[in-house]
């Protein structure tokens, strides 16, 4: 790799993790070589294009100019490597992220089939309970479970699976098994955040609406969390299929109200606002939506 080529893959790792030790980290080099290439750069384009300081660094408007070109430099450099190929294979680091649910439950046990296709290719995740800030954190993609808010993000819906109402047999032998929605008020509920408004279920069946106020007994942060309460025979939840199909088919949980409806969850991949979309990160999503479909 050249020096020129060297220097701008460094600029950009830099801007777009936020952290010189992360950037030397992710490319193999030392944090003082990655200093050092970033003062070499400056210093042969006149500008600074960094702010250092010992708590953070931040880009400066010139900086933040040239990070737009450099990424479609590269972008356009790593496509046309990968179509040079032939064989589509990928290199380099997919930085994804993603809800530790979703995470383990569906998108790891899917990672082998595409590893294999691109046995080069390094994998980085980031699991976090929260929507995560894809710029500060350096990520390529990020996996969003639920409606984006913010219409402006640079987004694409890959596929959406139903919500349903849950329980434990356990729990149904003790306190009956509902047959409306209206017949809830009389169970124990367990609220999490697969549960869309969490003082209020809304349900449809052949053009008929129900809704229902929810007061729950136990309310967890987590996916992982309310589905270990609903196994141990707590409550009912509503989660996604995605967030409880292991349970399903053990039989440590079965569906309630199969007949009526709630809005399902929506899978969004959502990228970097400003950045370009990486050829790994694209082809990832190809293939986690045609494998949830």
């Amino acid at each position: 790799m050249n020096d020129q080529l060297l220097a701008l893959r460094v600029f950009a790792r830099t801007a777009v993790a936020g952290s010189f030790s992360r950037a030397a980290r992710e490319l193999g080099l030392s944090q003082p070589s990655v200093s050092r290439i970033l003062a070499e750069l400056e210093r042969d384009l006149g500008v600074p294009l960094l702010v250092r300081t010992t708590r953070a660094m931040s880009l400066t408007e010139a900086g933040t100019s040239y990070l737009a070109r450099v990424e479609q430099i590269l972008a356009a450099l790593a496509e046309a490597d990968h179509a040079v190929r032939g064989t589509g294979e990928l290199k380099g680091v997919l930085r994804i992220a993603l809800s530790t649910s979703f995470g383990v439950r569906e998108v790891i046990p899917r990672l082998p089939a595409f590893l294999e296709r691109h046995p080069s290719l390094r994998v980085d995740i980031g699991i976090k309970d929260t929507h995560q800030g894809l710029s500060g954190e350096g990520v390529d993609v990020a996996l969003w479970l639920g409606k984006l808010e913010d219409s402006s993000m640079v987004a694409r819906k890959l596929a959406q699976a139903p919500r349903l109402v849950l329980a434990s047999p356990a729990y149904l032998d003790r306190a009956g098994r509902p047959q409306t929605p209206a017949d809830l008020a009389g169970h124990r509920m367990l609220l999490g955040p697969g549960s869309l408004n969490p003082d209020i279920w809304s349900f449809a069946r052949n053009g008929e609406t129900s809704s229902i106020r929810v007061d729950g007994r136990i309310t967890v942060a987590a996916n992982e969390g309310l589905i270990a309460a609903a196994t141990a025979g707590l409550g009912i939840a509503v989660t996604s299929l995605w967030g409880c199909r292991a349970e399903l088919t053990r039989g440590a949980l079965v569906t309630l109200l199969d007949d009526w409806r709630l809005e399902p969850t929506e899978l969004h991949a959502v990228f970097p606002t400003g950045h370009t979309v990486s050829p790994a990160a694209r082809l990832f999503v190809d293939y986690l939506a045609a494998s949830l479909s």
